[in-house]
């Protein structure tokens, strides 16, 4: 039997009609519709271009939909932390790839513990020292780690900055008993949100060159079918295009935010993928002209991007303000315009990874009825 307290206060809702409307605010609301519409568009575009899935948990941070992005055929996920990686495992989900070094000792024991159990666990490396702690600590406990490269690509945040010190890496990994090479990783986010398509692309295509000369001399070095991950929710077309990449670390797209959908889907001249991510939020104090306030504030949406956005349940032309940790304004397009105290509406999220991580739950929803609740499994797992 599921544990309904930890569930929140909604699980009575379940398969109520119109209980997406009564839900206990705040409320992450996930729109099942637009959600699988986003992972059935996705899978068919990795079958077209014969490109491999390896779907950031980062974003949603949830088993079960780990397991959907599986099931619609992705060969397995990436983890930005050893944390989320440990969630997916324990959950039974095969080929997590650690997108960041795991450095610290304490990490690195729990990351060798964590091989044990795991099917086609991965982790990625970007500096010799911790090279030669992940070969020691895999010696010492007898069993064989997957490395991959992280090459820096532009972002500057992770990753060798060179093709030379890829290939040092490479070479150690490769005469190692006690490693596995599994191949290059390289990570644009900083070209993810470049509004203008065609720079994108550009941009993109000469990021990607180095991640090209690796992938070729690993396969002269007898490497295998090496992987070579990367791209984004932003340049995954232009990206799988290239031919460079073989696996996508697309994370966005199964939920999209203001921002992703705004300006990266429109460049495209499209929309490929369906807003499905929401808060639902109760106006709580209705007393002056041309606002109202909302219990969702600070604790409810990421900060780090545009606003969120009203999307229903309020007057057209409505729009949000936050105003402190608890608390969010809606200010009315229309002097007239009113909504009364306890009116529910739903703000569409603005970031949608760190959103996701202030709450315990989605609520997932049909039209108008709540139809589960999954919980968010890796929730400040570091």
């Amino acid at each position: 039997m599921p544990n309904t307290v930890a569930l929140g206060p909604n699980a009575g809702l379940i398969g109520v009609a119109g209980g997406r409307a009564r839900l206990v605010t705040p409320a992450l609301v996930l729109d099942l519709e637009a959600f699988e519409h986003n992972i059935a568009a996705m899978a068919a575009f990795a079958r077209e271009k014969a490109v491999g899935l390896r779907p950031h948990v980062k974003t949603h941070k949830s088993v079960e939909i780990a397991r959907r992005q599986i099931a619609a055929g992705a060969r397995g996920v990436s983890a930005a932390t050893l944390g989320e990686a440990a969630v997916m495992v324990e959950g039974g989900i095969p080929g997590v790839l650690i997108t960041s070094p795991v450095v610290p000792a304490a990490k690195i024991d729990a990351l060798i513990a964590l091989n044990r159990r795991a099917s086609g666990l991965m982790v990625v490396v970007d500096h010799p020292d911790n090279l030669t702690a992940l070969e020691t600590a895999a010696r010492h406990a007898g069993t064989r780690l997957c490395v991959v490269i992280d090459v820096d690509v532009g972002l500057k945040r992770t990753g060798v900055d060179s093709v030379q010190s890829a290939l040092a890496l490479a070479k150690t990994a490769l005469a190692s008993d006690a490693l596995a090479l599994g191949g290059v990783q390289g990570y644009a986010g900083h070209l993810q949100h470049v509004i203008d398509y065609a720079e994108r692309k550009r941009l993109s295509n000469e990021a990607l060159r180095p991640l090209a000369v690796l992938a070729d001399q690993l396969r002269a070095w007898g490497v295998k079918d090496p992987i070579v991950s990367g791209a984004g929710t932003g340049t995954f077309d232009i990206d799988a295009e290239a031919g460079v990449l073989n696996e996508l670390q697309v994370g966005s797209y199964v939920f999209m935010d203001v921002q992703y959908h705004d300006d990266v889907e429109a460049a495209r001249g499209g929309w490929r993928f369906k807003p499905s991510l929401f808060v639902a939020a109760s106006v709580v104090s209705a007393n002056h002209a041309g606002h109202v306030t909302i219990d969702a504030g600070l604790k409810c949406f990421a900060t780090d991007g545009p606003l969120p956005r009203v999307t229903c349940g309020a007057p057209p032309g409505a729009s949000y303000a936050f105003m402190g940790d608890e608390h969010g304004k809606l200010v009315f397009a229309n002097a007239s315009d009113r909504l009364a105290l306890g009116a529910v509406v739903e703000c569409f999220v603005p970031h949608c990874d760190p959103s996701v991580n202030l709450h315990d739950v989605y609520h997932c929803v049909r039209g108008d009825t709540l139809v589960d609740l999954w919980p968010i499994d890796a929730r400040g797992r570091h």
